[in-house]
């Protein structure tokens, strides 16, 4: 009798043992994810979780030898070494209404030539929380808190193959951007990389779809910004947001500040007469500093600028971006690509089929002198033509009966194509010639 009774108290010794365990082991767990979370800035989250739990953790401190990061990488190495592969740790669900594409189904991921369009959608960034944006007061965390409005983080879905030409401006983009963070050991010394690069030419020509496959492409934290993130009608909050502006971007480095329309924020100082507001001079200062001083920091932030105008942009501008590269019109072969992708042989548009029958090289030597977003225009109109063809058999069916036609379109010929041509001009032809004279002047590629 005495040795059961002593067999049932170790049993329960055991079993107290096993809980004690089992509870240290959930506390030290929560101890390291706070611990964490306090490292990486999440400091809401952190209270948030100290709160949750009724527990002080700031009354724990993690060992020098041991944290998250240590143990998911020594899990790792033992499932590696057992199973000859990394281990998946998490998956993403699906969302509420989306299915798996079909053959038949809607295609979920076009591709884009000089044009707007979605695709598939990439890993959503993980950024830095403002609440770790330490040095700052309370004025400086608010205007952080509208500059981070403008941080990018949807997937344009455009990549590099989707751009039709351009590969000088491409081939720049890539050692300005994307090289630097890939092979960060060349670029050191006088090969210290770039800090900005101006795109310039006619509108449509495919600068902003540069910036979008930037955003697309490159893994760093992208800004977009226009005149109105920037400028501000209270007095002295403009330069602020730009001094911030560069902050953020030094916070989440590494990181690309896009600014689209440069003239609107920096054309020339001290013209008109000296009818230039007081403010704006300021704010464009504030801007020449920042990239002043972010020309001589190392941190990876770099300053892409597109503009339309570039004899307008102030002259200290021009020498910070250190890339110039005009992005002209398209070729003869780009012409042609982007007409052959707009308007194929067969197409579906809204569960009917449009044909064409297109002299492709014809059609691209008509077409001379026109931009990207031109040629897509045009594609468009001439493939409205058989639409409109049908419009009066749609409008004169009677609603509610059965006897709907079937709908046929046209085919799309070359003929129609050179009408439209003839009633659809281009839109910034005759500035060519300023364009090509200002790349003499200030051209650095």
């Amino acid at each position: 009798m005495e040795l059961s009774y002593q067999s049932i108290r170790t049993a329960n010794q055991a079993r107290e043992a096993d809980d004690m365990r089992t509870e240290s082991r959930r506390r030290n767990l929560l101890i390291l994810i706070f611990h964490h979370l306090m490292e990486a800035g999440y400091v809401d989250a952190a209270s948030a979780l100290e709160q949750d739990t009724n527990v002080c953790f700031r009354r724990f401190e993690v060992c020098d030898n041991i944290d998250l990061d240590t143990v998911l990488m020594e899990y790792e190495s033992y499932y590696f070494i057992k199973f000859q592969r990394y281990p998946k740790l998490t998956k993403k669900l699906p969302e509420p209404g989306w299915r798996e594409p079909t053959e038949f189904g809607l295609n979920v991921s076009p591709i884009i030539r000089n044009g707007a369009g979605e695709g598939q959608m990439k890993k959503e960034p993980l950024l830095k929380p403002l609440s770790a944006f330490i040095g700052m007061n309370s004025e400086m965390r608010d205007l952080a808190a509208v500059i981070s409005r403008d941080i990018y983080l949807q997937n344009p879905a455009v990549r590099w193959d989707d751009i039709i030409g351009l590969q000088a401006a491409k081939r720049l983009v890539k050692e300005a951007v994307v090289y630097p963070i890939k092979y960060p050991q060349l670029f050191t010394g006088i090969l210290s990389p770039w800090k900005g690069l101006l795109l310039y030419g006619p509108p449509g020509t495919g600068k902003t779809l540069l910036a979008k496959a930037v955003a697309t492409e490159c893994n760093t934290t992208f800004f977009n910004i226009s005149a109105s993130s920037i400028v501000s009608k209270w007095r002295g909050d403009s330069e602020k947001l730009v001094r911030v502006l560069f902050e953020l971007a030094r916070y989440h480095a590494p990181s690309t500040i896009f600014l689209d329309e440069l003239e609107s924020v920096m054309s020339q100082r001290g013209t008109g007469g000296g009818g230039e507001h007081e403010g704006s001079r300021r704010m464009k200062t504030e801007l020449l500093v920042q990239m002043d001083g972010l020309a001589q920091s190392d941190d990876l932030v770099f300053v892409l600028a597109a503009s339309n105008l570039p004899w307008e942009l102030d002259h200290a501008m021009l020498r910070r971006l250190e890339k110039r590269i005009m992005v002209g019109l398209p070729s003869g072969n780009a012409r042609q690509a982007m007409v052959s992708h707009w308007l194929p042989p067969l197409s579906c548009t809204g569960g009917v089929e449009l044909r064409t029958e297109l002299a492709y090289e014809m059609i691209a030597q008509a077409t001379e002198g026109y931009s990207g977003s031109d040629i897509r225009l045009v594609c468009k109109e001439a493939a409205m033509r058989p639409v409109r063809k049908i419009f009066d058999a749609l409008e004169s069916h009677q609603q509610g009966s059965c006897n709907m036609p079937v709908i046929h379109l046209e085919t799309v010929t070359t003929d129609d194509f050179l009408e439209v041509i003839a009633h659809t001009k281009p839109s910034a032809r005759n500035l060519i010639d300023k364009y090509t004279a200002w790349e003499t002047q200030y051209e650095s590629v």
